[in-house]
């Protein structure tokens, strides 16, 4: 962010993020205890202070204790209300200058309140679980709660050593001191505070496949009970991963994690280098492959290429979404244009009052909104070749690695691929409620490699 850059409060969460200062690093220390339900926590943030001296500045937080605050070294005055943490420094932060900020806090942590129920750090019965979008960090750790600051993390956890500990990123120690263990995760690439994920809880850890030389580690952590289900399931993300490469380009992060809890979640959640299933998602049948292939085209599409605020959602959504269509036609399964048929068919019969480029807060989660954004994408490829299609898929992806983007952004990016003006196919689709007619050009489908639709193979 330069100092002449003019950064605003998110549309739908004004109350979230603070835009006057953006975080680079954020280094969490936690213990955490599963029977009481215990965190204690302290966070050093490294931060740069916006086009203004910052006289005063917020960071979000749940009801819990806070032990001392320090900025720069120094005591500032702070209050701590409804979530929010006003910081006063002891002298202003001149305009674009490089400062620290120290929390320590202790509680029991619970989810937070939002329009879709609670959210964030949740309790299991043995263990715990982390799931934030859109604003659930604040349930667990101090941040500047806004998807458009993405900063590097480092993150400790100790916790009794009958548990493992997962987050998103490289695990660099694992140390069992006594009876408990301190895991430290390192996030190196830019990371939205809603997709920093955490899985604590009595896990079996299996590699998926064999990356190779240059390839992507793939670890499954999971209840030992469910792994025959588990190994069906799941046996066909790494040739996801390699398809997925093929089409948005090389893998955004080192490595890549799917948690599947003890008990169940209404959906799968993704996180920076990490998805979380619930045990619902796990049935031996490969009924949830879809999803899979959703968690895991959100790695491009949602976070390493994330949003600047939440009224541009379909940018992620509707993206997984045509993922899924593009895993199945590639797999041996319906073609993306048969599934695009399908969805247009199902929105058809439902209410035409949803506009994809700004959904408002109430219907950011809409099914519809995911369905439209993935024919969106279809009729984008219906309009361009196929070749272009995908050229512009992986520009995309490649461009904007680790940043965030707008919808404008995309129409612009997009436009430059097409050989003709592409302004009616978006004010249609993006920014008019009604749904259009589905394209009647069908797109060229590319020969398939070999991802046989066969249940065979294993972990």
């Amino acid at each position: 962010m330069s100092p002449q850059q003019k950064v605003e409060a998110d549309p739908y969460f004004p109350d979230n993020g603070d835009p006057r200062y953006r975080v680079n690093r954020y280094e969490l220390t936690l213990d955490y205890r599963p029977g009481p339900n215990r965190l204690a926590g302290t966070a050093r943030l490294g931060a740069i202070a916006g086009g203004a001296p910052l006289t005063e500045f917020q960071l979000n937080l749940a009801d819990f204790r806070i032990g001392r605050i320090k900025v720069d070294d120094r005591a500032p005055h702070y209050t701590h209300r409804g979530g929010r943490l006003r910081i006063r420094p002891s002298k202003p932060i001149r305009a674009g200058a490089a400062f620290t900020v120290e929390v320590h806090w202790s509680g029991n942590p619970k989810p937070v309140s939002s329009p879709w129920g609670g959210i964030g750090f949740e309790e299991l019965e043995d263990g715990a679980l982390v799931a934030s979008q859109p604003i659930g960090a604040p349930s667990w750790y101090p941040c500047n709660d806004r998807p458009a600051d993405k900063a590097s993390y480092q993150i400790s956890v100790t916790t009794p050593s009958a548990y493992s500990v997962v987050a998103g990123g490289r695990l660099l120690t694992r140390t069992t001191k006594a009876s408990t263990t301190t895991w430290v995760y390192e996030q190196s690439v830019p990371t939205s505070s809603y997709l920093v994920g955490l899985a604590i809880g009595r896990y079996h850890t299996v590699l998926l496949g064999d990356p190779g030389e240059g390839g992507v580690p793939q670890y499954g952590h999971l209840p030992a009970r469910l792994l025959p289900q588990f190994s069906r399931d799941f046996a066909r993300q790494p040739a996801m991963m390699e398809l997925f490469q093929e089409l948005f380009g090389p893998y955004p992060f080192g490595e890549y994690a799917v948690v599947v809890t003890e008990e169940e979640l209404d959906v799968p959640v993704e996180a920076q280098g990490l998805s979380l299933f619930g045990s619902n998602h796990v049935d031996g049948a490969r009924g949830s492959e879809r999803l899979v292939a959703h968690e895991l085209a959100h790695q491009w599409f949602g976070n390493s290429v994330s949003v600047a605020d939440w009224r541009h959602i379909w940018l992620n959504e509707g993206f997984a979404k045509y993922a899924e269509w593009l895993w199945s036609e590639r797999s041996g399964g319906p073609t993306a244009a048969q599934l695009a048929a399908t969805a247009h068919r199902k929105l058809s019969a439902l209410p035409q009052d949803l506009r994809l480029s700004d959904p408002g807060r109430k219907r950011m989660f809409d099914d519809r909104l995911y369905e439209r954004g993935g024919l969106v994408l279809h009729a984008l490829r219906c309009a361009l070749s196929d070749e272009a299609f995908h050229r512009m898929l992986r520009g995309w992806a490649a461009v904007h690695r680790g940043a965030t983007v707008t919808t404008a952004a995309f129409t612009k990016h997009a436009a430059r691929y097409a050989g003709r003006p592409l302004d009616d196919l978006f004010t249609a689709w993006l920014d008019e409620a009604a749904l259009p007619p589905l394209p009647s050009q069908v797109a060229v489908v590319p020969m398939r490699p070999p991802y046989p639709p066969s249940n065979a193979g294993s972990l």
